[in-house]
């Protein structure tokens, strides 16, 4: 009984977990910088010198001068970059990322994920999966050709194939759903844990996901999901930083709040030690 209930809070957390691995109305555009200007040179001036007498020796006129004013840009406001030109450029290498998810349920947090994982590039990395309500930890570890699961510190890792949709998207085709709905979506420059970054925000309807993220897609639409809230601050290299996710499951809000760090070279994940023979089927 209590591995079936384990098992049932394990796939709802890992459901909300994919909906993110898919996963202010008003107009906030930031304003372009001001053009450049150029002060008007003051022209230069000429004291008036004393009429020279016959007695008197005659005194150099001064002569005082402006120095003409430099011309200056104003500087460019943090994140003041072109969104859809960051995710156009955006480098198609495969790279790591560390993640944590806080994912609350009618205002309360429900769980948290943390992971370091590989994007651009067939899914690896591992995970640790905190689920408040059950006092359950599930960790798991996706290497190149199988996934390892365990339910706990104590408890025995768990070996299974590698699904063949073990990929993870890295946000880009989200943040391209969002620039096309338009100006509207478009919130302006913000900066998120010190990074500049520019706030995408819209409504994506399921069937938009269809094709670009078929397994979020078909677990979403099981639960009768028919679209959700997707804001997303995206960097000047087009790289998601930080998303939050709505969608309406049983009555209650459920906010996927995912934020992304330390990016750096993809990695290698090894099994973890002690790991047990694959799973009977």
């Amino acid at each position: 009984m209590r591995r079936t209930t384990v098992l049932a809070a394990a796939a709802t957390a890992v459901a909300l977990a994919a909906l993110t691995a898919c996963n202010d109305t008003e107009n906030k555009d930031a304003a372009a910088p001001a053009p450049a200007t150029t002060a008007a040179t003051a022209p230069a001036t000429t004291a008036a010198a004393p009429s020279p007498t016959a007695t008197e020796t005659p005194t150099p006129t001064p002569v005082v001068t402006t120095p003409a004013p430099v011309a200056t840009t104003p500087a460019a406001p943090a994140g003041d970059f072109d969104p859809a030109k960051a995710v156009e450029n955006a480098s198609k290498e495969p790279y790591a990322v560390s993640l944590k998810m806080i994912t609350e349920v009618g205002g309360k947090a429900a769980g948290i994920t943390t992971a370091r994982q590989n994007l651009n590039t067939a899914y690896t990395g591992r995970g640790e999966m905190k689920i408040a309500e059950a006092d359950l930890v599930v960790e798991t570890v996706t290497t190149a050709d199988a996934t390892y699961t365990r339910m706990g510190p104590d408890e025995q890792w768990i070996k299974a194939p590698k699904s063949a949709e073990g990929s993870a998207l890295d946000y880009t085709v989200y943040a391209k759903l969002l620039l096309a709905q338009g100006p509207a979506a478009r919130k302006g420059a913000e900066t998120r844990d010190g990074v500049p970054t520019q706030h995408l925000s819209g409504h994506v309807d399921l069937e938009q996901i269809a094709e670009i993220d078929p397994r979020t897609y078909r677990s979403s639409k099981a639960k009768g999901i028919t679209g959700f809230d997707f804001d997303q601050w995206i960097d000047a290299q087009g790289r998601t930083r930080y998303v939050e996710q709505g969608v309406v499951l049983k009555g209650a809000k459920t906010v996927n709040k995912v934020t992304f760090t330390d990016f750096g070279p993809a990695e290698t994940f090894a099994a973890p030690a002690g790991a047990g023979a694959a799973a009977a089927s």
